[in-house]
């Protein structure tokens, strides 16, 4: 039997085929255009997610047996807003996880419905990048097409939409778009009657590895696979990755290096975090999480080398930073290049090198982009601790994750093991997954976990390090508190 994994991201879809064993027999990925319409704006065309399916599915497969694919199960970039009209056609671009448009609905939404009430309603305060913001700033600046809508839907979702017919998302999905009752896992009437909208514009709540329907005819015939495939719920990318990395149960930590960066600590329990900082979401693998996300983590990295540097050649870059260099470092970076949630819920925070002299060479500020992340990321997990959450060792995945140099740099910025997962695919192994669970293969997505993930390194702290990079975060966490003021007079010079 065979699953195929969808990781449904921000630049490309991945797609993963996977045996009942968790043995990865090929992986295919195409890439789709981001819109900037504005500063500060991303979305993207929902078609262009649907087409790269339908072109990377069967070059997957190419060698294999298509009629041993048994289930799908997708992971996607989360919160965008996917709004279908009567025909189930899509009315607008979708507006992405990463989009800063909707300030002003955010601060509506957290000081005048106000903050302890929303965390009562959803366990969550707002944030830009969350859906229901982006149904406000629709309702009020595109009234006509916010009158069209009949159904609201997730990115991954508008995929298992267009394999099965069926309106559907899954929990920790819906956890993000600030409309979930987490606790008591339902849609939350208070939330819908704020932002205008009926129960019945919203897809059906699933588990995770529930399946949701079987393809269509045209689907299947377009993917050359069977009829009677099964098509699971997925999960949001982070939850999908955890369950990729075995980061299931309670107690755990996974770290993800992506387009965003994300620290997510499961619970066997429902819990809030009480400075509303970070995230309090469903998991996919069964119990709750919380988590922090910064909006730019290997995308800085990207940025700084292709668009800055003009280099595809990360290795060849942090080949130059001297290793004794580490922790000692007096140029900082702030990474937000798209704003900032976790833990400022700031969308008018921006990106910055601090400490330049004369002397400072292109190595320091490349050193200075994976430790300003770091330090970022840093900032989610001490906002745990300070809830008396305990993160002594974690996973990390993600793009990020396969330098070498920045598990090491991280590994001392946090002051514990990173444990590297066999497969480096988190989401899309992630959604293969919970596809084998929803087909029978394995009884729980925990059983699932446990046995097929494997740990193939670790990266340790050194004592020293450790010390060193304390002084240069202490000193870096000052930097956001006092460039706040300017970044906001300079947001209001933009019209922002």
């Amino acid at each position: 039997m065979y699953t195929i994994g969808i990781d449904l991201g921000t630049s490309a879809v991945k797609l993963l085929l996977m045996d009942s064993g968790g043995e990865i027999l090929n992986i295919a990925s195409r890439e789709y255009p981001i819109e900037f319409p504005r500063p500060g704006w991303s979305q993207q065309n929902p078609e262009d997610w649907w087409s790269a399916v339908l072109d990377g599915v069967p070059a997957l497969l190419d060698g294999f047996d298509a009629a041993q694919v048994r289930g799908i199960g997708a992971g996607g970039q989360m919160h965008g807003l996917v709004a279908l009209d009567e025909n189930g056609a899509v009315i607008r671009p979708a507006i992405l996880w990463n989009d800063g448009r909707t300030q002003k609905q955010v601060e509506f939404l957290n000081d005048t419905v106000g903050r302890e009430t929303l965390s009562r309603y959803t366990a969550n305060i707002a944030f830009a990048g969350f859906t229901a913001p982006k149904l406000l700033w629709m309702r009020e600046n595109e009234p006509e097409l916010f009158a069209r809508i009949r159904k609201i839907m997730l990115p991954k979702d508008y995929i298992n939409y267009r394999l099965t017919g069926v309106h559907c998302t899954d929990y920790s999905d819906a956890s993000g778009t600030l409309l979930l009752d987490v606790a008591h896992k339902r849609w939350s009437r208070e939330m819908l009657d704020i932002c205008g909208i009926k129960e019945e514009h919203l897809p059906r709540l699933y588990e995770s590895w529930e399946p949701v329907g079987r393809l269509l005819p045209d689907a299947a015939a377009k993917l050359g696979l069977r009829e009677d495939t099964v098509v699971c719920a997925g999960a949001g990318d982070n939850a999908a990755a955890a369950v990729g990395c075995g980061v299931v149960g309670g107690g755990c930590c996974n770290i993800s290096l992506g387009t965003s960066g994300t620290v997510f600590i499961t619970s066997d329990s429902f819990g809030v975090d009480k400075q509303n900082a970070l995230h309090s979401f469903v998991h996919a693998g069964g119990g709750f999480h919380l988590m922090g996300c910064i909006l730019s983590a290997a995308s800085c990295n990207k940025w700084w080398q292709e668009d800055i540097l003009g280099t595809g050649d990360y290795q060849g870059e942090e080949a130059k930073i001297d290793p004794k260099r580490l922790g000692r470092n007096d140029v900082y970076y702030l990474p937000y290049l798209m704003g900032e949630r976790s833990p400022h819920n700031d969308p008018s925070a921006r990106g910055a090198f601090v400490g330049l002299r004369m002397d400072s060479g292109r190595a320091d500020l490349t050193q200075a982009v994976l430790e300003g992340v770091a330090f970022a990321i840093r900032d989610c997990v001490e906002t745990a601790r300070a809830q008396g959450v305990e993160i002594h060792s974690s996973r990390i995945c993600g793009g990020g994750a396969k330098s070498p140099l920045w598990r090491t740099i991280l590994a001392n910025v946090l002051g514990i093991p990173l444990e590297l997962p066999q497969t480096e695919q988190g989401p899309g192994y992630g959604g293969a997954m919970l596809a084998a669970v929803a087909c029978g293969a394995y009884p729980s997505v925990k059983h699932c976990a446990g046995t097929l993930v494997k740990v193939r390194g670790a990266a340790y702290p050194d004592a020293a390090l450790t010390a060193a990079y304390e002084k240069r975060y202490q000193l870096w966490r000052k930097l956001f508190p006092a460039l706040r003021p300017v970044f906001h007079e300079m947001a209001e010079i933009r019209g922002e």
